[in-house]
């Protein structure tokens, strides 16, 4: 962002703040907390696991929930606080008041702003007992005495009040309200997709400010530099997701008819993994409920590119990909029913190229081999292409080097 637009953006976020938006009253610290309820820390762990809390509060080797993991956003990289219930670094001291502030108003125990990669956004719409369940588990964790690095964002982005014009933009607080026209287990779904699980939050697109355009929720976004696609009718799926198909591949990260989740995903898959079946299940339906019913199935397999790069395939991809491939004929799903093979950006197909699907030690579960160190920026970007034109009936990925390089760069 230039400096002019910059300059008009803090102008904007200033008057649309005002003072008495700016500030805000530290609450009282507490020096020790009651007793929970064994029930009540058990929903909070589940919720937590929804929310995917331990994926951004912890850093990579890292105590569980004791903050410092870098998230990059399109303006700078935020890091996650310790939310541990260490006294000095972390929410030791918060009441639940606090807790509860920070969860539906993206204000800290002091009085600060928070940046909305916490999303507070959708987490306004939880529940009292939901954030007071979370709360009691969170407080019951080890508590690690750790501080989160500072954020790394450019004046005057680094200025919390600007966020009180933020908040009153794009920030729309009140409960989250079923739809008496669905049923328990649909309402269920909803609530946890669109609140505590913040779905939105990677698969919607965002304005230039960095909000959720609200007019086309879940239509396809980014996670983290990575393609989060459509969760509704403008899913690029070859193969239509049932509920079936989508409550397996969020508890397992993979599905035989689409694929394997890669990148982000994984984390919230393998977070997924320990909420009862009931809840993913719940997730399914309203998801499923917002995809096609019916897809165009997977195209014919062509020949594409040349030589070259078929045998640049041949020897990076075909031993998993290839037609007579062990891992194909034990039900691997064809490249042809990938979604990011047949999404509208090439940046899921570059993203899994360089990085692959990371091994998760005792769990049977997707592996692929990261490329990034055995393929140059121009044979990623010739193998793209080529995935492109034999496995999809699309129209080709325009500018793949550049979107190379700039996978690339946000990665190193």
């Amino acid at each position: 962002m230039s400096k002019g637009p910059v300059a008009a953006v803090v102008a904007l976020l200033l008057i649309a703040g005002g003072w008495a938006a700016v500030w805000h009253p530290s609450i009282a610290p507490v020096q020790a907390h009651a007793t929970f309820p064994a029930e009540q820390i058990t929903r909070g762990a589940e919720l937590a696991a929804v929310g995917d809390c331990a994926v951004c509060h912890t850093a990579s080797g890292g105590q569980p929930y004791a903050g410092g993991r870098g998230v990059p956003t399109p303006f700078g990289t935020v890091y996650a606080t310790n939310i541990t219930p260490d006294a000095d670094t972390g929410i030791g001291q918060w009441s639940l008041a606090a807790f509860q502030r920070a969860m539906r108003d993206g204000i800290d125990r002091s009085g600060r702003h928070l940046y909305p990669v916490l999303p507070y956004p959708h987490f306004t719409r939880a529940s009292d007992a939901d954030i007071a369940a979370m709360y009691a588990f969170l407080m019951t964790r080890a508590p690690v005495s750790q501080r989160a690095p500072p954020n790394d964002l450019p004046f005057p982005l680094d200025n919390r009040a600007l966020l009180a014009g933020w908040n009153l933009l794009y920030l729309k607080p009140g409960p989250w309200q079923p739809d008496p026209a669905q049923d328990a287990d649909w309402n269920n779904g909803a609530y946890l997709v669109e609140a505590i699980g913040h779905c939105g939050a990677c698969h919607t697109p965002h304005n230039s400010l960095g909000a959720e355009k609200s007019s086309q929720a879940l239509a396809g976004g980014q996670a983290e530099n990575w393609y989060a696609p459509p969760l509704q009718s403008a899913s690029p799926a070859r193969q239509p997701w049932t509920e079936d198909a989508l409550a397996n591949y969020l508890r397992t990260g993979f599905d035989a008819h689409h694929g394997a989740a890669a990148g982000p995903m994984t984390a919230v898959t393998e977070e997924l993994a320990s909420v009862p079946q009931a809840d993913v299940r719940a997730m399914a339906v309203y998801i499923a409920s917002l995809m096609p019913k019916s897809g165009p199935g997977a195209v014919a397999e062509r020949d594409a590119g040349d030589p070259h790069t078929q045998a640049m395939f041949a020897g990076a991809c075909g031993g998993c990909h290839g037609v007579d491939a062990p891992m194909t004929r034990d039900g691997a799903p064809s490249l042809a029913l990938s979604t990011l093979v047949n999404a509208p950006t090439p940046q899921g197909a570059i993203q899994v190229i360089l990085h692959g699907i990371p091994w998760r030690e005792g769990k049977s579960a997707p592996y692929m081999p990261s490329f990034a160190f055995a393929l140059t920026d121009a044979q990623i970007a010739d193998l793209a292409g080529y995935l492109r034109e034999k496995y999809s009936d699309k129209p080709a990925w325009s500018d793949l080097p550049a979107e190379v390089a700039k996978a690339r760069e946000t990665s190193s």
